[in-house]
């Protein structure tokens, strides 16, 4: 098979051979959680995260930090994902992660949020590249398991050091990089550049697979994608939220060039009711419930005159009742 005048090449990470053209999940807090990581492996996703995990709250034993550790041989390969700026507690971390066995270890070097970056953690660490090359190296070294990194192609505008900061990443040691095409001041707003992880791919002293991410919607995006930037692979967030059936409709598009039919609304009512079943049966009526909101708006995203049923689905509390909610979309929408 060839791409774009280039043979196509099986992408591997350390040992795990992820094949041609991957599409993986990302790491998202309270969004890649067990039950949404399920729906999306179903679905043909090529590679797995955990919601990021507090290398303080790890190593202090905080319940939901070690909750994060559960993962499933369905899921493989796996990685967890681990954040923090303290070196020493990082290592620690990194450890009690290797014991869970994931596949990989992640770095997050690239959240945004205040309570995260504002700390000089996740993309805090662009302001302290040192640091950040600490931190990778003695965890790198420190575990028998591939070690990788998320980050960001800087600060703002003005501190874009990803192409150079890719090649050091690399050479203390991680097995490969996924670069978000946003800076931190732009958060999530306005449109990711692709350009600078393109350029990281025309380095002729790269070696490691590097993954991009940011606006992967469609699969005519994903394709895009591949095609100008020559990424190994592509990553898809919040596109997904809500939509677990991307990454089949994107996976089918590499493959075979055409576009899958659209998934009917009975089908994304069956969905949510089996993803819900997985989210009570992993967090219980009350988190279970109030942790598919999200999902449940986007499940239905652009219906007709839904107003009304959205505000319901999304503020009831009783499983039982939102079965019947569900019942009511497929009955009244299911010929849209």
């Amino acid at each position: 098979m060839y791409f774009c005048g280039r043979k196509l090449m099986r992408m591997k990470i350390g040992t795990i051979d992820l094949g041609e053209r991957p599409v993986f999940f990302a790491p998202m807090e309270d969004v890649s959680d067990p039950s949404f990581r399920r729906l999306c492996k179903e679905f043909g996703a090529d590679m797995m995260y955990t919601e990021f995990i507090s290398s303080d709250g790890l190593i202090r034993d905080a319940e939901k930090s070690v909750r994060k550790l559960d993962i499933a041989d369905y899921e493989r390969p796996v990685g967890i994902q681990i954040y923090g700026k303290n070196p020493e507690a990082m290592v620690e971390a990194a450890l009690r992660c290797e014991e869970a066995q994931p596949d990989l270890i992640d770095l997050n070097f690239g959240c945004p949020v205040k309570r995260v970056a504002g700390k000089g953690a996740g993309a805090g660490l662009l302001q302290n590249i040192p640091l950040m090359l600490e931190i990778t190296a003695r965890v790198v070294k420190a575990v028998k398991i591939p070690v990788t990194v998320k980050t960001r192609l800087g600060w703002d505008e003005n501190n874009l050091p990803i192409v150079s900061l890719a090649e050091q990443l690399q050479d203390v040691g991680i097995a490969a990089l996924t670069v978000h095409g946003r800076t931190r001041k732009q958060m999530y707003k306005g449109e990711a550049d692709w350009t600078l992880i393109g350029a990281i791919k025309e380095n002729s002293r790269m070696t490691i697979p590097i993954i991009g991410n940011g606006d992967v919607s469609s699969p005519e995006i994903a394709l895009q994608k591949f095609t100008n930037y020559s990424v190994d692979a592509i990553m898809i967030g919040r596109a997904a939220i809500g939509k677990p059936w991307l990454f089949k409709e994107v996976k089918h598009f590499l493959q075979n060039g055409e576009l899958l039919p659209p998934i009917t609304i009975p089908e994304k009512v069956e969905l949510a009711k089996r993803h819900l079943s997985y989210s009570l049966e992993r967090k219980g009526d009350i988190t279970g419930v109030f942790e598919m909101r999200q999902h449940f708006s986007n499940y239905f995203k652009g219906l007709p005159n839904f107003k009304e049923t959205r505000i319901r689905l999304v503020t009831e509390t009783n499983p039982n009742t939102i079965h019947s909610i569900l019942d009511e979309i497929a009955a009244q929408w299911g010929d849209y």
